[in-house]
């Protein structure tokens, strides 16, 4: 290739294709363009250990700044694109030049839904948390004693809520469906942690719409619910979930439906264009499929990387995941999309335990808390297409090991 391979979104994504590139041995010209000032960065510590305090921006850094020109990557910082032409090959970027590729990546994640203007959505001290910005807004507002309201009570919001309740801040979290984490959890993990949250001193309110945020000078200053109780709130932190950034596909002419999709092998509608991580929506086991995670972002853009050198295989992950609350850790493995059978097994240590998803009989996640074992076995069994029982899985007498053969 004479051109370069150009990837948009300077993320997860983004770092984990420049880099297998590298090590499949392709030594053309690599470009990696990103929005932020900061080098690429992981996002996932960003409402844990960094507003914590635990961890600095330098250990944030998904590689140490001096990688990319060791590695001959051209890292363009505080660049977007503006348009992308596929006929020409060409993408505008925002300082006003244009740059041809052979072959271009789109890994440009997503972004937090906001609330409505109209109930108050824009007012200060109404954050979301995405980026190394949104982190850095909140934390200077954080105070002990303060009242904090979480919008939403998916893992984003609880995460926010432990860490925020673990430095002393009175702490509510608003949910709109029945259970927090209804869309991506059976009751058993809900339950796990909505008592892991209120022994925190967390008050859940589900099944709780949120009417408006009342200001007082432009500042938020109490969350009004449409039951009609009103919250004080010095502080709104909001977690409702993300939106794919697709919109430089959708101008440009490319497929688009809930992300860019693409096709097994991580092609866009366009050929030379290719697409991973949390915008890309791909076929898996039957269905059209968006995941928002750590491991997808990585092992997709290093699938798409091994096609645009010549691979053929189609991209078959073993979906997994992570929440650090407290001091809960939980893991999962799988996806637990359109389970019929749910069964809990408790761990061989004291708030341990696991939730085991089954479809016709067939596992397909594991929720594991503090349970590492589990999780580690619930993963093998995933990845080598077998099925521990459910009535063995619920059985804590029964050793996995044997359970999986």
């Amino acid at each position: 290739m004479t051109e370069p391979i150009v990837i948009v979104g300077a993320g997860q994504a983004g770092v984990a294709l420049a880099a297998k590139l590298r090590a499949l041995d392709y030594a053309g010209p690599l470009i990696l363009i990103g929005d932020e000032a900061v080098p690429p960065y992981q996002r996932p510590p960003l409402s844990k250990k960094y507003v914590s305090g635990e961890l600095d921006v330098e250990r944030l850094l998904i590689r140490p700044r001096d990688w990319y020109a060791e590695q001959s990557i051209e890292l363009r910082l505080e660049q977007r694109v503006t348009a992308l032409a596929p006929r020409e090959h060409e993408i505008a970027l925002s300082d006003g030049t244009r740059l041809r590729y052979a072959k271009l990546a789109i890994t440009s994640g997503a972004r937090p839904r906001s609330l409505p203007a109209e109930i108050g959505g824009a007012l200060e001290g109404v954050e979301t948390i995405r980026g190394l910005a949104d982190a850095d807004a909140i934390i200077p507002q954080l105070r002990t004693g303060m009242n904090l309201v979480v919008v939403g009570g998916g893992y984003i919001g609880l995460e926010a809520a432990a860490v925020t309740a673990s430095k002393g801040m009175k702490v509510t979290v608003i949910e709109a469906a029945e259970r927090i984490l209804q869309r991506v959890a059976a009751a058993e993990t809900s339950a796990y942690f909505r008592d892991l949250h209120q022994r925190h001193g967390v008050t859940i309110r589900e099944a709780t719409g949120l009417d408006r945020l009342v200001d007082q000078d432009r500042r938020v200053a109490a969350v009004t619910l449409r039951d009609g109780t009103a919250l004080p709130a010095d502080l709104v932190i909001v977690g409702i979930g993300v939106l794919p950034n697709d919109q430089l596909a959708r101008d440009a002419g490319l497929l688009v439906e809930n992300g860019i999709t693409v096709d097994a092998q991580g092609r866009t509608s366009d050929p030379d264009i290719f697409a991973a991580g949390d915008c890309a929506n791909f076929p898996w086991q039957g269905q059209r499929t968006r995941l928002e995670s750590v491991q997808n972002a990585i092992e997709q853009a290093e699938h798409a990387a091994a096609v645009m050198l010549g691979a053929t295989e189609p991209y078959d992950p073993v979906p997994w995941f992570w929440s650090d609350q407290y001091d809960v850790k939980l893991q999962i493995a799988g996806l637990n999309r359109g389970y019929d059978q749910v069964v809990l097994r408790p761990g061989k240590r004291p708030g341990s335990q696991s939730v085991w998803y089954y479809r016709q009989g067939a596992l397909i996640a594991v929720d594991a808390m503090n349970d590492a074992l589990a999780y580690a076995f619930g993963k093998k069994a995933l990845e080598s297409g077998k099925t521990i029982a459910p009535e063995r899985a619920a059985d804590p007498a029964v050793d996995l090991k044997t359970a999986l053969g």
